[in-house]
């Protein structure tokens, strides 16, 4: 694991201490990394809405649509 240093103003060291201490984080960097994953969800996240919004309409979802996933499902054929 590698190590990096930051520097924060105190107001932010005391939020992220209080964060700690509220959320039951072991330590500021147990915060930070949880910060960091959040991010890398979220940025995962808007490049599949992204992607969805670019993509084109898909088919249907209407009571037929669903009649159909379900045989799928029950058949074993999800794909």
């Amino acid at each position: 694991m590698s190590t990096m240093n930051i520097s924060l103003p105190d107001s932010l060291k005391t939020y992220v201490d209080e964060q700690v201490a509220g959320r039951q984080f072991g330590t500021s960097s147990e915060y930070v990394r949880d910060l960091i994953r959040r991010d890398q969800d979220r940025q995962r996240l808007r490049g599949l809405l992204l992607d969805g919004a670019t993509s084109g309409t898909g088919a249907v979802a209407d009571p037929a649509y669903f009649d159909a996933l379900r045989k799928r499902v029950r058949q074993g054929k999800a794909d």
